[in-house]
């Protein structure tokens, strides 16, 4: 089955580690002349405001599938990293983000560093970042929850597939905490939070889209 072309729920969990079947292709994407350009152009602004280059290779989703039997197949292939950072069009790159929860339900959120190339400046919860080449979109959350956070979540399970706007793939999952686990913050964060497990008594700062993505975790 192929992917729909407006922003969408593509496919829901919940799915286990070994449900979710990751298979790279040998091809890799070739983007047009007009991309190309807009990812030169998008890392040289990331230069020129002190941001790292974070250019290299990323993952493309190709083609997905959830069976009736609980499984979530996907197709992915190479391509180049800036292409994420076209404006409207990052080219179905697909990104893994792990929600976070503590042992007593609350949601972990973490405020954004003002020169990350993404979200600069502005909350998101647990941890999240592009897919490794060779990687499944599984191992991404907990690989991503270790590298931001310095802590292993107890237990995992993938969450949903989702088209964004601007034609990004997110591979959303949803991690527990052991009892008195303790996060440390990586270099990209400024600030971190623990939220009531109610959204509703959320803070301000978090914004619409936060609520949305924990209203489909519950």
């Amino acid at each position: 089955m192929t992917q729909a072309q407006a922003p969408a729920l593509l496919a829901r969990g919940p799915w286990a580690g070994e449900q979710v079947n990751a298979v790279w292709l040998d091809e890799a994407f070739e983007p047009d002349a007009g991309k190309v350009e807009a990812a030169d152009a998008a890392i040289a602004s990331l230069r020129d405001r002190g941001s790292p280059a974070h250019d290299g290779i990323g993952a493309r989703l190709v083609e997905y599938e959830a069976t009736p039997e609980g499984a979530l197949h996907i197709k992915l292939q190479r391509l180049r990293w800036a292409l994420r950072l076209v404006e409207g069009d990052a080219s179905e790159t697909i990104s893994a983000l792990c929600v976070t929860r503590d042992a007593d339900g609350r949601w972990l959120a973490g405020r954004r560093a003002a020169w990350v190339a993404s979200w600069a400046g502005r909350w998101a919860l647990g941890a999240g970042g592009a897919v490794d080449e060779g990687e499944s979109p599984f191992t991404t959350l907990t690989r991503e929850l270790q590298e931001e956070w310095s802590v292993a979540a107890e237990r995992v399970q993938g969450e949903a597939l989702v088209r964004l706007p601007h034609n990004m793939i997110m591979f959303i999952g949803q991690a527990w905490l052991p009892p008195g686990a303790e996060v440390v913050p990586d270099h990209e964060h400024d600030a971190y939070a623990w939220w009531p497990a109610e959204i509703d008594d959320w803070p301000p700062e978090a914004d619409e889209p936060l609520r949305a993505v924990a209203r489909l975790l519950q």
